[in-house]
Parts: structure tokens; C-alpha cells; sequence
């Protein structure tokens, strides 16, 4: 590993995790090498460093001591560290001004694509932000294909997204709150383990890292600085997503929020979001589309239309046709509104839960997924 990226894991431990400073020294100074060669003389170079940061910079060995065990981890894992300097550093994250010295990165996505957004929200989502989000990504795939979709592997909106984007065909990055020798929640480490080959998994965070509550924050800031746009899903009066949203205002990126039936607190943050002018009412990806002013891509055929369950038997499509006229409804009704008895409605319903096309809910309800 060659000294820039050992220098530049070192400054990011000498300044205690001080994102403006070590952002001015190492852009003042042409990169984390010409810091170290400064050492002695910070002072000089940077005149607001205070005498205690000044005398700290003149001691670089446990700091380098605790990058070179880094590097070693990430040569053995074939991790990337992307230093600001490096073309396949996020660009548009380069603008902000609290923007992480480097960056660890596995994975295959381009972070530089033409079009990146974020999908955040509520780690307590309802099946009404799963489907938002499962409608939103299908189509914004049919007018797009090539968007890369950020969050941050948590639970709820955030694993959702992406999970959806993977089936839509997207790129997905999680933006980790710790260090790649660990996924956090574990319960999503299939799903991350997917999106090795279908996106990627970023970090700022060495190994050994935890995830500790202050470092979803500071994750926080990478979602939303290295995307187009923020779009909040489903939201509690306060939370991460919001936490998200105000970050990228600061950042002058454009925010939007799905609406949410009033009254219901996992979409306050959302209602007053909107309400306060804090971010853009959406309804759909065309919405979205328009209001960034993206051209829908040409080449995509747009006379053909979608069937959206292309594998059904005709009785379990009179099912579905049935869900779609009144969705949520109990198994009895189903069998009277479908004139089959319950043995053989009880048997649809399994198979298109297999299929993904259903979900039981609480009170023998079934809720088609569309």
C-alpha cells in the first residue's frame, strides 16, 4: 500500500476525527503525505490549529502504527481505500465540507454514476412504506435504468430499498456505521453479501469499529453527500431519515417525502416535512423524474406495457383481481367475493406468498403487493 493512503489513514486518527480540519490540512497540503512532512510546523501552514492540535500533530506513531494494521486487513480482505485524491472517490461528497478524508469501499458499483440517489426512513416501516418503496423503485426503473440507490443497511426503509433495487436490477451501497470486518444488523448479512456483486458496501470507519450510536450519524452525512437526492419514505416525528434530509438541505441537495395518512406516526416526520417546506411532495418516480428534471431514456420502449404477476394460474389471478379491486381482506371474504371455497383459497394464497405476490397480515388479512 503506497505511503499517501497509510499517511492519509493516520491524519484521519491525529485530528480526532475533526472532518474540517483534516479536510483544510490535507487540501491546503496537497494530501495526507505533505501533512506528515509538516508535521513540525503545522502552525505555520494552518494559523487557527490550536497549540494542543499543533503539539499532537508532532506525534505520529501510534497513528501510524494503527493504519499500517489497517492496511494489512484491507489487502487481505480486498477492500478499496478511496483517498479524496482518487478519481473513484464519491465526487459529488468531495463538495462537502465535513467530506471523510478516505473512504472503505468493496465492491462493484461505479459511486460516480450519472444518477445517485437515497432512499431513508423509518427503521419501523409499515407494509404502506414497503410498497411506496416497491412501486417507486419498479418505476422508476421502467424510465431509468441506470440509477445507483444508497442507504444504510439498517432495518426497516433502509433494507428495503435495498432489496427492491437488487430485483428491479439497480447497483445498491450501504454506507456502514462501522468497520467492514462486520455487518450490523447480522440479520442482513446475506443481503450485504449480495450486494458485493450488485453494488457495494462503503465505510469511513477502520475495522474494529463499532456500531455505536454517534457513528449513525456521521454515516448519515455520507448518504446524503455523495447522492443527487434524498427521498424519505416513512418517518416518526423525529429519526435517522430526517437527521438525513437536514443534511442534505445543508448540502443544497434536493429532498422529497412520500405523504402519509394523517395521525399516523410513522409518517409525521414525512407531513411535516412537507408541511414545513423541508422537503418535495412525491406520489411516484415520475414525480421524482420531473422534479429533478431527468430525461427518461429513450431507448426503453414505452408502448409495451408491464404485466405486473406474469406467472399466475387463472384462480390464483382471480385472486389477485379480487385484491386489487379492495385490497386487505380477510380470507373469508376473499372466498365469497371469488365464489371458492376457503381449503382452496387457503392453498392460493399460499402459493402466491411464495410468489411474493401476497403478504398475510394480522387478523387472517392479505395484502397484495404491488
Amino acid at each position: 500500500m503506497n505511503s499517501e493512503i497509510l499517511y492519509s489513514m493516520a491524519l484521519t486518527r491525529m485530528t480526532g476525527f475533526n472532518f474540517a480540519i483534516a479536510r483544510q490540512l490535507y487540501i491546503t497540503l496537497g494530501g495526507g503525505t505533505k501533512v506528515y512532512e509538516h508535521r513540525n510546523d503545522i502552525g505555520d501552514v494552518l494559523p487557527d490549529c490550536t497549540p494542543r492540535l499543533c503539539e499532537a500533530m508532532r506525534h505520529w506513531d501510534e497513528a501510524l502504527k494503527r493504519a499500517e494494521a489497517e492496511a494489512a486487513f484491507v489487502q487481505s480482505k480486498n477492500i478499496r481505500v478511496l483517498t479524496m485524491n482518487d478519481p473513484d472517490y464519491p465526487q459529488r461528497l468531495t463538495e462537502c465540507p465535513d467530506a471523510p478524508l478516505l473512504l472503505y469501499y468493496k465492491g462493484s458499483a461505479d459511486l460516480n454514476q450519472q444518477r445517485v440517489i437515497n432512499i431513508v426512513g423509518t427503521r419501523h416501516c409499515t407494509t404502506y412504506g414497503q410498497d411506496i418503496i416497491r412501486q417507486f423503485v419498479s418505476e422508476l426503473h421502467d424510465m431509468l435504468p441506470q440509477v445507483l440507490i444508497v442507504s444504510g443497511l439498517a432495518y426497516g426503509i433502509d433494507i428495503c430499498a435495498h432489496r427492491n433495487a437488487m430485483q428491479q436490477g439497480y447497483e445498491t451501497v450501504g454506507v456502514l456505521a462501522h468497520g467492514l470486518d462486520q455487518i450490523y444488523p447480522h440479520a442482513h448479512r446475506e443481503t450485504a453479501i449480495e450486494m458485493l456483486s450488485q453494488g457495494g458496501l462503503l465505510t469511513e470507519f477502520m475495522s474494529q469499529t463499532n456500531a455505536d450510536k454517534p457513528n449513525f450519524v456521521r454515516r448519515n452525512r455520507i448518504v446524503a453527500g455523495m447522492c443527487d437526492a434524498t427521498i424519505l419514505v416513512e418517518s416518526a416525528a423525529k429519526g435517522g431519515g430526517l437527521i438525513t434530509c437536514d443534511i442534505a438541505r445543508s448540502y443544497n441537495r434536493d429532498v422529497y417525502a412520500f405523504p402519509g395518512a394523517v395521525g399516523v406516526k410513522s409518517s409525521e416526520g414525512c407531513n411535516r416535512a412537507i408541511r414545513d417546506n423541508l422537503a418535495a411532495l412525491i406520489t411516484s418516480a415520475e414525480d421524482f423524474v420531473k422534479a429533478m428534471g431527468w430525461p427518461i431514456d429513450s431507448e426503453k420502449p414505452e408502448s409495451v406495457e408491464r404485466q405486473l404477476f406474469p406467472d399466475l394460474t387463472d384462480d390464483e389471478q382471480r385472486i389477485v383481481d379480487t385484491l386489487m379491486q379492495t385490497n386487505d381482506l380477510q380470507l373469508n371474504l376473499i372466498s365469497v367475493r371469488t365464489n371458492m371455497p376457503i381449503h382452496q383459497i387457503t392453498a392460493l394464497l399460499f402459493q402466491l406468498e411464495m410468489k411474493g405476490v401476497v403478504r398475510p397480515l394480522a387478523g387472517g388479512t392479505y395484502h397484495l403487493l404491488q
